[in-house]
């Protein structure tokens, strides 16, 4: 379960994030949806222990963010907005690098490179690869733990059509299985039904909860679709 209450933070004399109070259930899929630069990447980072709150408590799986971070982060994945690797490694190599640094056996490397579509690519090196397929290999990288709480930036952006509809297909089943799924995003026509609820961020706060299934109705003037891209 994520938890925050009262989640403050300030870039210079910038206010981005003010008082701002949420909760995602074990088995939910939620979006924390805006405009951007409202602070959804922001949020994110704070709660993945990657930037410093100015106030607030935030829980992780019963763990705090601030006085527990290690345990907490052990409980989470988290893929940021345009995840970035070394250009001169291999997927094999990232995805082993990271399955490492988690205690994780060989075979989940395997398990994840079949999951998200990346057997052609095992000997690539990242810097050849293209935008959607780097992507995939961000979702691998998040999926490599099976971590009970999942947390993604805009992980839809670079994918094409196929590729987005099976990365819904998979946080609606790692919600069914028990996970927390917390997902940031403007593109609202493209998670539209997608998801138990929806969380607004305006304002520095969450503003109110709109339902899923109705988000072209909610925001009717702006209801941006994310642009195919080649693979």
């Amino acid at each position: 379960m994520i938890e925050v209450v009262g989640l403050s933070k300030t870039y210079g004399h910038q206010p981005v994030l003010r008082d701002l109070s949420l909760a995602v259930g074990a088995g939910e899929l939620v979006l924390l949806v805006g405009a951007n630069g409202c602070g959804k990447s922001t949020t994110l980072r704070v709660l993945a222990g990657l930037s410093r709150a100015d106030s607030g408590r935030m829980v992780i799986s019963g763990h705090d963010v601030a006085a527990q971070t290690a345990a907490a982060q052990a409980a989470m994945s988290f893929l940021p907005q345009s995840p970035r690797f070394h250009a001169r490694l291999t997927v094999t190599q990232i995805l082993s690098f990271y399955a490492r640094l988690r205690g994780l056996p060989p075979a989940r490397v395997d398990t994840v490179v079949a999951r998200w579509g990346l057997e052609e690519y095992r000997r690539i090196i990242t810097g050849r690869l293209s935008g959607g397929t780097r992507q995939r290999l961000g979702l691998a990288v998040l999926d490599l733990p099976d971590a009970p709480i999942l947390m993604l930036d805009e992980p839809g952006l670079s994918l094409d059509p196929d590729w987005r509809r099976e990365l819904q297909r998979h946080l609606r089943g790692q919600a069914a299985d028990g996970r927390t799924v917390l997902v940031a995003t403007h593109l609202l026509g493209e998670w539209e039904g997608q998801a138990d609820r929806c969380l607004v961020l305006e304002g520095g706060q969450v503003d109110r909860e709109v339902a899923s299934a109705h988000l072209r109705q909610a925001f009717p003037f702006t209801v941006p679709q994310a642009p195919a891209v080649a693979q």
